[in-house]
């Protein structure tokens, strides 16, 4: 018995996967692959003998038999089915045989880069929205199914765990555990005796914050998988100024990088300005990287780098990779309101009292003076963003704020300006205002009181002209379809904007989430939000990084705006993104005609970062010195004329030089977009690979006829919905009662519809489930058309669904002509790693002329069996007379050596057929991994015989 034979145990037929030396595995022959059994081949030699059932004994896969010959038709469906049941694919990309979705052509590219490297040392930096996770997850379950790797770990932002758990278990079908503090015990209490989390679980989940520590890293890092996968990885450099946690993320990761894994780098913001901060993440990859300047690359650098590192926009995917488009329509639009007069009396005495403090705040000692600008800053920004958030930062003190080492500009910039290496902290910038006030005579701060007590006269929403244009605004993009999130910079805000929203009483759905809530909380509440009927979320920026919301929402409005452009990316990038169902999404500016301080952020941040949108196709992240930043706002706002009320902002030189330097990142962003979009690769070669595995697999298109014309056999109805591609299936007691239970069980139970929507295009139409060849309800049907097909019973065969063989006379052939259905496993030999088992199905036939054997190309065998049609009856009794003297040309298939024999010229023929795929597939295989197999010498690719023989058809000519 080798591995890929047929064996016998429990009265039941098995596959013989690569074994372990003391134990079988064995995978059902129609079975699922996750039906694999493991026993003990002591054990099993041991019970044999006294319970002969119990021992692995060699068997064979049955032909079918004249009892058989009922329909021709019904081949094609077999087939499907048969295709759709592989998992361990023969192709080129095993992963596809795994996975629930249909990754876009350019999505394949990091994967061909990942196969050619050994290890993996891959930095994908492609656009917000683009799909990372599906291109790592690629990587990794490609490297899984080969057998390269048995543990991988998706190191992550807390807040993202959930996400990759979820695309991990429903795209990619693994089982994977979230480590974190708060799974940590219930995990532990998992493990057998003598093993750690880190060993037992093979796919871990892991909150990067909690393996950071000193406490917890160490155990990862010696009993490290052989693939870490890194997200966000821009908030892992190496840090500066002190920001221990960031430093301490790099300093494990630098550990984990010393390792012989491989490792996946993640991140739409790989630059952030700071060269010291990129060169550190791509000395992860190499520690030569490290000392490279990445704006200053020779060719061999480059071409180095290139093997390694990926970024593309959205721009360089459309023009280069999809003929059709893959992202929604992005409409940008700008609305302005205008302030009260309530709420403009209340800006303008808190722009005075922010101007006084600054002007004479000018001699204290440099870091008290940057610590009272920063507070002026954050005091008219809460002001500014709703009367809930000016309420908050006004409301008096009664201790005095004690000065800490903290107090400096770092610290305190960190509550204004919005970094893009740290999640956003969205709670009011209480901080350095405290510190201000500490420095404030008594009759500044009456002042202050006097500011809270406008600021709280405002909570009346008809004096808020903000939130009322932002209703009216909300109430139309409801009447166009759209469904909201507005983006709110505090939680004060946030927390306001809801109350308002709901009390207005839409008859929407409106569900606030801000940073106080904890990350499982806020999964809990977007999970249950109901995709069918209207709804607006509203958010702080806690959601803004890495976290999908394109199932339910498709617009955007930014009620606070932020300042930093890359974040304005960031919360356009929950809903414009791959995996949108809408055709178009809406992102709406919203700033005041009359707000200075729009008007400063707008001028000195945003329009700069729209122009560099239109010129590049991508945002280019702001210079990230936030002294920088802060202080050419504070300059717009204070520094400038006062006397006109939107303010010349670029007389300033401060400004001038803050546009210059993000100039030159631009120049730099422009020529890397070049250089490493892997525009080397080509469209057609990544679909002649694609195209190699639908093959072998079946593509959307044959499951789609597969479920089809399984209905029609099978009694269950598809009702083509009004939309364009959705279909329907009735899921009520009533139209599935005839349905066979293996069927009926595996249909979706949704509670309170009559109907199940789906459609076979990916991404989905809203509101459709999307049905792919491992959709569970495809696999529970191939499964149970193959198993029913195969099975032996007393039942009449006419019983069957669809039957192995059929005998037709048609005009299609001018010649006696058999089709043969074969399953046939390979095995994928490599020095020094255990083998791999494949799997396909081919379709191969031969023609007969004078008693002489000819076979025919695998193109008309296709053909044949897809398109020819019955043109005259042959009698049932003659069918099988008919077939029963063709199967005797197939010889003994039990016999050892018999495909070598050449005087049986079917099974000579077979074997030849055979052992040419062998070669182009391992040609094929060589040819997307050449940088690995050219120090591979002996890798190859061997049949396993026998094939099986699922089906036989017979075609006679029309005489």
């Amino acid at each position: 018995m080798t591995p890929g034979s047929i064996v016998k145990c429990r009265n039941r037929d098995w596959v013989l996967l690569p074994s372990e030396p003391d134990a079988y595995l064995l995978k059902p022959l129609t079975g699922s692959p996750d039906e694999i059994v493991k026993i003990k081949k002591q054990l099993s030699d041991l019970i044999g003998s006294d319970i002969p059932s119990e021992r692995v004994e060699p068997s064979i896969f049955p032909f079918p038999t004249a009892d058989e010959v009922i329909d021709f038709a019904s081949a094609h469906i077999l087939w499907n089915a048969a295709r759709l049941t592989l998992r361990e694919s023969s192709a080129p990309f095993r992963s596809l045989g795994r996975i629930s979705i249909r990754p876009r052509v350019y999505q394949f590219v990091p994967l061909l880069m990942a196969l050619r490297l050994d290890p993996v040392r891959l930095f994908i930096a492609d656009d917000v929205g683009v799909g990372k996770t599906i291109e790592a997850l690629l990587v990794a379950r490609e490297l899984y199914d080969r057998g390269e790797i048995k543990r991988f770990a998706v190191l992550c932002p807390p807040y993202l765990c959930e996400q990759w758990e979820k695309e991990l278990r429903e795209k990619f079908n693994f089982e994977p555990v979230i480590v974190r503090s708060g799974t940590i015990g219930a995990l532990e209490r998992r493990l057998p005796s003598g093993t750690n989390i880190y060993k037992y679980f093979h796919v871990q989940v892991i909150s990067i914050d909690w393996i950071k520590s000193e406490r917890n890293k160490h155990l990862f890092i010696h009993f490290c998988p052989e693939l870490v996968i890194v997200d966000e990885v821009h908030g892992a450099a190496e840090a500066t100024g002190g920001r221990t946690s960031q430093q301490e993320r790099h300093e494990l990761l630098k550990e984990i990088a010393k390792k012989d894994i491989h490792l996946i780098l993640l991140t739409a913001t790989p630059h952030s300005g700071k060269e010291e901060a990129f060169r550190s993440l791509l000395s992860l990859l190499k520690p030569e990287f490290g000392n490279w300047t990445f704006s200053e690359l020779n060719e061999n650098q480059r071409v180095e780098l290139a093997k390694h590192f990926v970024q593309r926009t959205r721009k360089d995917i459309e023009d280069s990779w999809e003929s059709q488009s893959c992202f929604p329509e992005r409409i940008a639009e700008d609305i302005s309101y205008r302030l009260s007069d309530d709420y403009q009396n209340l800006f303008k005495k808190t722009y005075d009292f922010c101007f006084e403090i600054i002007k004479s705040g000018e001699k204290l000692e440099e870091r008290k003076r940057r610590v009272r600008n920063w507070g002026a800053l954050a005091l008219l920004r809460c002001v500014m963003s709703s009367p809930a958030s000016a309420l908050k930062a006004l409301e008096l003190r009664y201790k005095k704020t004690e000065n800490t080492e903290e107090d400096d500009e770092e610290y305190f910039s960190s509550f204004i300006f919005e970094k893009s290496d740290d999640r956003a902290e969205d709670e009011n910038p209480t901080p350095p205002i405290e510190a201000t006030e500490t420095n404030l005579p008594e009759p500044e701060k009456r002042k202050l009181r006097e500011l809270a007590r406008l600021a709280e006269n405002l909570m009346d929403i008809n004096k808020d002209t903000k939130l009322l244009k932002c209703l009216s605004i909300v109430q139309n993009l409801l009447n166009e379809g759209f469904n909201p999130i507005i983006w709110c910079r505090y939680v004060s805000t946030a927390e306001y904007v809801g109350e308002k929203l709901r009390e207005k009483n839409l008859n929407i759905q409106v569900v606030t989430i801000t940073g106080r809530m904890p990350d499982d909380e806020r999964k809990i509440k977007i999970d249950e939000i109901d995709s069918e009927k209207p709804r607006v979320l509203i958010a702080t920026d806690c959601l803004s990084e890495g976290i999908n919301l394109q199932d339910k929402f498709n617009a955007i409005i930014h009620y606070d705006l932020p300042w930093n452009p890359n974040r304005l990316e960031q919360r356009e990038g929950r809903v414009d993104r791959y995996g949108q169902n809408a055709k178009k999404v809406k992102a709406i500016r919203f700033y005041g005609e009359d707000n200075p301080v729009d008007g400063a952020v707008i001028k000195v941040l945003l329009e700069k970062a729209k122009q560099i949108y239109k010129t590049l196709g991508t945002y280019v992240p702001v210079p990230e010195e936030s002294e920088s930043v802060l202080q050419a706002v504070l300059n717009a706002l204070f520094l400038s004329d006062r006397t006109t009320q939107q303010i010349s902002l670029f007389e300033n030189q401060l400004i001038n030089e803050f546009h210059s330097k993000w100039d030159k990142d631009v120049e730099r962003e422009k020529v890397n977009r070049t250089r490493f979009a892997q525009r080397a690769l080509k469209p057609a070669e990544v679909m002649a690979e694609l195209e190699k595995t639908d093959a072998v697999l079946g593509d959307p298109e044959s499951v789609r006829k597969f479920l089809f014309d399984s209905a029609q056999r099978i009694g269950f109805q598809i009702i083509r919905d009004r939309r364009e591609n959705v279909f329907k299936i009735p899921i009520d007691a009533n139209s599935t009662r005839i349905l066979p239970d293996a069927i009926r069980y595996a249909l979706p139970k949704i509670r309170g519809k009559d109907y199940w929507f789906i459609s076979f295009d990916s991404p989905t139409p809203e509101g459709a489930e999307y049905i792919g060849r491992n959709h569970p309800f495809v696999s529970v049907l191939a499964q149970y058309i193959m198993e029913d097909a195969l099975k032996k019973s007393s039942v009449e065969h006419s019983n069957k669904i669809v039957s192995r063989c059929g005998v037709i006379c048609t005009k299609d052939v001018k010649a006696n002509t058999n089709l043969l259905l074969l399953r046939v496993r390979y095995l994928f030999q490599t020095p020094d790693k255990p083998p791999l088992l494949s799997e396909e199905i081919m379709i191969t036939g031969y023609s007969l002329n004078n008693n002489e054997i000819y076979w025919i190309e695998k193109e008309e065998a296709l053909q044949l069996l897809t398109s020819a049609q019955p043109h005259a009856n042959i009698p049932l009794d003659e069918k099988k007379e008919i077939f029963k003297k063709t199967i005797q040309n197939f010889g003994d298939w039990k016999k050892d050596k018999i495909f070598e024999d050449k005087e049986n010229p079917v099974n000579s023929g077979i074997y030849e057929i055979l052992m040419n795929r062998a070669k182009e597939l391992e040609d094929s295989h060589k040819k997307i991994r050449k940088a690995v197999f050219m120090r591979i010498k002996d890798f190859s690719i061997k049949p396993q015989f026998p094939p099986d023989l699922i089906g036989l058809l017979i075609l006679k000519p029309l005489e």
